[in-house]
């Protein structure tokens, strides 16, 4: 089974990650997607973040009418911060028949290089690469290497940052969430 794994704190899911997954795993090679929720990404801090049961459960309901996506609580117990590298390593030994893909945005292609041991990731895995708007040039490395795959998908310029800041001054953003996450934030009163 071909799985792309989704990284992300999801802090919070909003439509933009499910229509980005959706796209792939309806239009690409790829048998489901993973969304892997991390506990604590190295390039961001921890303080800004929900606690991890919480953006655990958001994406469970977010994606729970979707049979092709998942999710995944793995760097739950790996070593913090989590490294890609060491997640993908984790996977490849607990399931081996799976073969494990990586999604990501353009905008993270541009700082791939700074990532543990992306070279290993590129000579292992594949990255499929959904577009973003960026004034960044990729890096010449990147640009043709036949282990990425630049996806032709929906551009969604939603942001996780704008919507917890959004809440906070009290503006509407139903819209941007699946109904059921909406329900949860405002029901647990997150954000504000």
């Amino acid at each position: 089974m071909k799985i792309g794994l989704f990284f992300g704190t999801f802090n919070p899911i909003h439509i933009g990650h499910l229509i980005i997954a959706n796209h792939l795993v309806e239009n690409s090679d790829l048998d489901a997607v993973w969304f892997v929720v991390t506990p604590l990404n190295p390039h961001k801090e921890k303080k800004s973040l929900l606690a991890d049961n919480h953006r655990l459960a958001m994406v469970r309901i977010a994606v729970e009418d979707y049979t092709k996506l998942q999710v995944s609580d793995v760097e739950f117990s790996l070593t913090q911060p989590n490294y890609t590298v060491n997640t993908l390593t984790y996977l490849e030994e607990k399931y081996p028949k799976h073969k494990f893909n990586l999604i990501m945005g353009e905008d993270n292609l541009n700082s791939f290089h700074k990532w543990k041991n992306y070279e290993v990731i590129l000579e292992n895995y594949e990255l499929y690469v959904y577009p973003r708007i960026s004034d960044k040039k990729i890096d010449k490395q990147f640009e043709n290497h036949s282990k990425i795959h630049k996806i032709s998908a929906p551009i969604i310029q939603i942001s996780a940052t704008a919507i917890r800041k959004a809440i906070k001054e009290k503006k509407e953003i139903r819209p941007l969430l699946p109904n059921k996450v909406w329900k949860y934030l405002d029901e647990m009163n997150f954000y504000r």
